[in-house]
């Protein structure tokens, strides 16, 4: 029995459905008309259908895959109010019995309504409700959902996308008040923003390191996967959702980001781990075949700051668990997924059961319960405790040195054409 009685299960991906009066409770009176509140939509021979409407724009799913309590045969509709919903999806009092019920000890909730990192404000047309609108989540999510029991909710936060200094700010309001995380996209640039390889998250990651939070990117947070055929089902698309994950880990690797900044922590949420062991493979082989002529960094390996600077997570993965030492034991967390389809909701520590049948006991606490009080800097008496105190218990840098090559900094910026010329004849086409 090698997960354990005495074993905690933390899970650091799950969702909550925003109930209908987060904004409107914490809006300025003048503004609650233009943010997000709910409102009954009629519907022919049908009762009436609640949608968020947010700067007169529908947003019709309520509960967008909150199918817990529903067999697989059921699933496919998605709930139109909230009475199609268990409880668990929007109280966190019943959060927390759902918890018990599953054996989880622990979880991090991510936002449904705003999406994984708050991308529904970064389309606002006001700035000004979109920051409010933004701060009025976390503030629900830290003094309302998480506050109900700080030892059991690992608590994150989203920040204003559309503005590095307002992120900074919002970074360290949210810090003071004990948050553990913050969303951001797996891909900023197919939301319009700059990229990973760009200095301008600088501050934002600089801000996150001095607060020792976690960047939390939940696949699927900056766009869908690759194309599919138009006539494929939606089950190909749901299949191939962690390769988001594989491609903002081989970006961020390749980047400037983790030599600029050796003690950020990112964490991929949502996309498994399996893929893990041939990508640092895939990657190490590329950087040792391609570090001379290109704008790679030629003395510290992508492997190794993925082990530094990198975490993930899985719901079931046996792929992913067999080959643990190719990924590092340190590096894995488990979760919960509820209340989505892809979660095993009543039964998530049964079949955590099952996955670690074969793992060692020292191991199997790591990946259920120490990687994530480590990486996510959550003691048992959770996010109230002293920041001072928790904060400088652990720090990804290892001893792997930050980069000082300026020219390495500057070159990931540079302009790729000066690089072209610069080879000649082994660039033939453009």
């Amino acid at each position: 029995m090698p997960l354990q009685a005495s074993m905690k299960l933390l899970s650091v991906d799950d969702h909550l459905i925003e109930h209908p009066r987060v904004w409107e409770d914490r809006l300025p009176t003048a503004l609650r008309e233009r943010g997000p509140r709910i409102v009954e939509v009629p519907r022919q021979g049908l009762p009436p259908m609640q949608s968020w409407l947010y700067e007169d724009r529908p947003y019709p799913y309520i509960g967008l895959n909150a199918v817990a309590g529903k067999k697989p045969e059921e699933y496919g509709l998605e709930p139109v109010r909230y009475d199609d919903m268990i409880p668990g999806c929007y109280d966190p009092k019943a959060r927390l019995v759902d918890m018990d019920v599953d054996g989880v000890d622990a979880m991090l909730c991510f936002p449904s309504f705003p999406r994984f990192c708050g991308t529904i404000f970064l389309e606002g047309e006001d700035k000004e409700l979109a920051l409010l609108c933004v701060q009025a989540w976390n503030d629900f999510s830290l003094d309302e959902w998480c506050a109900t029991d700080p030892a059991r909710f690992i608590p994150m936060a989203m920040v204003p996308l559309w503005d590095p200094t307002l992120m900074v700010t919002e970074i360290h309001r949210v810090a003071e008040k004990g948050v553990r995380a913050i969303g951001l996209p797996d891909n900023p640039v197919a939301l319009k923003l700059p990229s990973y390889h760009t200095p301008w998250w600088d501050p934002v990651f600089s801000a996150m390191e001095e607060t020792n939070l976690t960047a939390v990117m939940h696949f699927g947070s900056g766009g869908f996967p690759p194309q599919i055929a138009p006539e494929a089902p939606f089950a190909v698309m749901i299949t191939l959702m962690g390769t988001t994950s594989m491609a903002a880990c081989t970006d961020l690797i390749f980047s400037p980001v983790f030599h600029k900044h050796p003690n950020l922590k990112v964490a991929f949420s949502e996309g498994g781990v399996g893929w893990m062991p041939y990508l640092i493979e895939r990657a190490d082989y590329v950087w040792r075949k391609h570090k001379f002529y290109q704008n790679i960094h030629p003395t510290i390996a992508p492997s190794e700051l993925f082990r530094r600077n990198i975490s993930g997570c899985f719901i079931e993965d046996e792929v992913g668990v067999n080959n643990r030492y190719a990924i590092g034991v340190g590096n894995i967390t488990w979760e919960c997924d509820y209340p989505h389809s892809d979660s095993f909701w009543p039964k998530s520590r049964a079949r955590a059961e099952e996955v670690f049948a074969d793992c060692p006991d020292d191991e199997v606490l790591q990946m259920v319960e120490l990687n994530t009080r480590r990486w996510y800097n959550f003691p048992e008496a959770g996010f109230k405790a002293h920041r001072a105190d928790e904060g400088a218990a652990w720090r990804p840098n290892d001893g792997v040195p930050a980069d000082t090559s300026d020219a390495f900094v500057r070159g990931q910026a540079g302009d790729i054409d000066a690089l072209k010329n610069s080879l000649g004849d082994l660039f033939t086409a453009d």
